[in-house]
């Protein structure tokens, strides 16, 4: 078939691209302008802060309010502070605090100053409720092992990233903690039935949405009691379901990332894309080693899937809009300012 300049557009409209360097090459240029919905940067485009401020802001003429986004956490998980380490404290040493104005006051300064670097979108915080100890992926990362006490700092850390100026994204729905496996590697089992699923790792999801979130990210996990064979972000029980009908969010879904083994490793990152987009999620975010080539690769597999009556247009359609729609918020959220020491303070109550 000849190409669709419309279809092209639309299927661009649902990735979040990697690309390789310091420096914004041609091919995203071109793309954002394209209508490529944004793009996400890892430690490999990150020198310095003063650099990755003037990427952001020839990223930002691409387009118009493209997403530029990380996963910036604090502790463990930082891309601005790669190399002395973050300036904010990470989600257990907030946990342990247990004060959730504390931990609205730290997201905001840390998204005030993403804002401030030019970054609009964050995926963060993790909501996960990390009940299994040994947990290769997430740890660390989440604010403890209690439903509740999760809940309220996945609120207040969403509250405070938006106030500082980015959309926050709640990961890794429906609940990545109690793996025992890495879906970098592997798709991990979550043994839950439905009543255990909504009083523990659903909780903290629901507070995100009452919160206000601007969007979720979905984890690459079996939930065998559920009756998945297969991993979530590709279930449309678990986002049109769960996310959509029983918890009622109405942002923008989010997958992880695409090239990682747990949702890729059967059937290729084009079939994982084109699932992903059937089963309910609007933005795709690829990974970090997926270029110009294989972008092009899975943009032709959503384009396929349509015109093979397998993705339906309206679902396209309404995935681009969502997308949109999160561009229009970042592009209209008004900025706040870093808050000075708040992150050293808040790591010294916690020790």
């Amino acid at each position: 078939m000849p190409a669709d300049p419309h279809l092209d557009r639309l299927a661009n409209a649902t990735l979040l691209v990697p690309f390789e360097s310091y420096d914004a090459p041609r091919w995203v240029l071109d793309g954002l302008a394209g209508g490529l919905a944004g793009v996400c940067l890892f430690h490999n485009n990150i020198a310095d802060t003063q650099q990755v401020a003037r990427l952001n802001a020839r990223l930002a003429e691409a387009a118009e309010a493209p997403l530029i986004s990380l996963d910036e956490e604090g502790g463990d998980v930082t891309r601005i502070g790669q190399r002395h380490g973050s300036g904010y404290p990470g989600n257990a040493a907030l946990g342990a605090v247990d004060d959730a104005d504390l931990t609205r006051t730290v997201h905001r300064s840390l998204g005030a100053q993403l804002r401030e670097l030019g970054f609009s979108l964050n995926l963060a915080p993790s909501a996960d409720v990390n009940t299994v100890a040994e947990n290769p992926g997430i740890g660390t990362r989440s604010f403890g092992a209690d439903a509740g006490l999760v809940a309220r700092h996945t609120a207040a850390a969403v509250t405070g990233l938006q106030e500082g100026g980015v959309a926050a994204c709640a990961k890794h729905f429906p609940g990545h903690g109690a793996t025992h496996q890495d879906s970098h590697l592997e798709l991990p089992v979550v043994d839950a039935d439905r009543e255990l699923l909504f009083e523990r790792e659903l909780r903290p999801f629901r507070a995100a949405v009452e919160a206000g979130v601007q969007s979720v990210l979905t984890a690459h996990i079996r939930l065998p009691e559920l009756g998945l064979t297969g991993p979530a972000t590709l279930a449309p029980s678990v986002v049109s379901g769960l996310l959509r009908t029983e918890l009622g969010f109405e942002g923008t879904v989010v997958t992880d990332a695409i090239e990682m083994e747990g949702v890729s490793a059967r059937i290729g990152m084009p079939e994982a894309a084109v699932q992903a987009l059937i089963a309910g999620c609007d933005l795709l975010c690829l990974g970090r080693f997926v270029y110009a080539e294989q972008v092009e690769g899975i943009r032709t597999a959503i384009t396929d899937a349509v015109a093979q009556g397998r993705l339906s247009g309206e679902r396209l359609e309404e995935a681009a809009r969502r997308t949109s729609r999160l561009r229009s918020w970042t592009a209209d959220a008004p900025a706040a300012e870093a808050a000075e020491h708040v992150g050293l303070d808040s790591a010294r109550r916690a020790v």
